[in-house]
């Protein structure tokens, strides 16, 4: 879960340094064994996530982020963590 809480802080904090992105769609569900969030901003950064508890001490999360670069490239993540890590995989 820790991870969770630490990838959503940086994907808001990467938002509001978009002062001029506007919200579009943001949804939440947050429960004890699992939990799914949507974030879409009128600047074209969109994050989704899920996760569930896998066993007493493991959550096993899935999610994607994309969004453009200031040269214009679109740039799109997606990734699951568990208890073997992070893994990304990266479409340019």
């Amino acid at each position: 879960m820790k991870f969770a809480i630490v990838l959503v802080a940086c994907l808001l904090a990467f938002t509001y340094a978009n002062e001029d992105a506007e919200i579009v769609k943001s949804e939440s569900e947050v429960n004890v064994e699992d939990f799914k969030y949507a974030l879409e901003l009128t600047n074209h950064i969109k994050a989704f996530q899920e996760g569930h508890l896998q066993d007493k001490d493991n959550w096993v999360v899935k999610g994607e982020y994309e969004f453009d670069t200031k040269d214009g490239k679109h740039v799109k993540v997606t990734y699951t963590a568990d208890d073997h890590g992070y893994h990304p995989t990266v479409e340019q």
